[in-house]
């Protein structure tokens, strides 16, 4: 069994979302290949019997899974689905350092670790194993499924490409090599700077107080990271963000090359109003087969999908895993 480390995890219920009656938590860990421990909740329907289908769940991109990847994983396991809400490598509860870190080989690499424990998990039928990707890690997600084919189906909702948005800036309006150039001069120079100082700058994350003229995809994000509404002291979203240079690995890879050879089954879930429309309609457009479908909500905004219970379609999704998982 692969080494992990000890990690200090919460016992008390801390999400921000209330507790199903219906629903058994427990705190779960388990090593990515990087030899990275990783933190998890996992939800099982009360009085399960059996080997149960499960689904490996998470995201946003600098969320905690005290937020939106647990509430998809606690509805979908009242849904009658084993699921899993984890923590990436460097981030809330899980290990690896320096925190705040991340590169897209290890995100893949995390969902994939979350494959391989449901995978051996006594509860769990092997060939009954999805993934949900929320926001950025709806493209992780995506990414996920064209290596794993272990994994039977896939859900990305509100989903961002981040690769694309690292190369080609927000609605790809710095699409140029001259734009490029000056990210990659920037952040190159603040390689220089950490070598030299020995600490990490931080980039921030969602800006607080919020600016009056901020465009309105900041304040949707603001109206969920920074209220009562979604904000969790783990959550680098809610807090001090990323370091600035994780975004080095983003900016030299480009995800979905393979994704038209993706066989299993794939939904692809974006509200019509998000600023993130593009980059769902955009992904889906490169996915092959009858088994793939792209499922746009009238009048959702992007950060409806994190926890708008009235507005996220779980009762497509759990058809759709009904369907593929069967």
């Amino acid at each position: 069994m692969m080494k992990t480390e000890k990690l200090n995890l919460t016992q008390e219920w801390d999400k921000v979302f209330p507790k199903s009656e219906n629903v058994d938590h427990c705190k779960v860990t388990f090593a990515n290949h990087f030899g990275i421990t990783l933190a998890a909740d996992m939800y099982v329907p009360k009085g399960a019997e059996g080997e149960l289908p499960a689904i490996a769940v998470c995201g946003p991109f600098g969320a905690c899974k005290e937020q939106s990847s647990g509430l998809y994983a606690q509805e979908m396991a009242e849904r009658g689905f084993l699921a899993l809400a984890f923590d990436p490598s460097f981030t809330g509860e899980s290990g690896g350092f320096p925190r705040a870190m991340h590169s897209p080989d290890i995100d893949v690499e995390d969902f994939q670790a979350a494959v391989d424990f449901l995978s051996c998990y006594d509860l769990v039928d092997p060939e009954r194993i999805g993934i949900i990707g929320i926001c950025g890690w709806g493209g992780m997600a995506l990414q996920t499924a064209c290596i794993d084919t272990r994994v039977k189906a896939t859900v990305t909702s509100t989903m961002y490409d981040m690769s694309r948005v690292a190369g080609n800036g927000y609605f790809d309006s710095a699409d140029s090599k001259e734009a490029r150039k000056a990210a990659r001069e920037a952040v190159n120079k603040q390689r220089t700077e950490v070598f030299r100082n020995g600490t990490y700058a931080l980039a921030g994350g969602v800006v607080d107080p919020l600016p009056e003229d901020a465009p309105f995809f900041v304040k949707d994000y603001y109206d969920y990271y920074k209220t009562p509404r979604g904000y969790h002291p783990r959550s680098l979203n809610s807090n001090s963000g990323w370091t600035v240079t994780t975004q080095t690995s983003l900016m030299n890879t480009r995800l979905f090359t393979y994704a038209g050879e993706i066989d299993s089954a794939v939904l692809v879930i974006h509200g019509e109003k998000a600023h993130s429309c593009y980059l769902s309609r955009d992904a889906f457009k490169l996915l092959k087969g009858d088994n793939k479908e792209l499922l746009i909500i009238p009048g959702a905004v992007h950060t409806d999908l994190y926890d708008r219970k009235d507005i996220i379609p779980f009762d497509k999704i759990q058809s759709f895993f009904e369907e593929y998982l069967k």
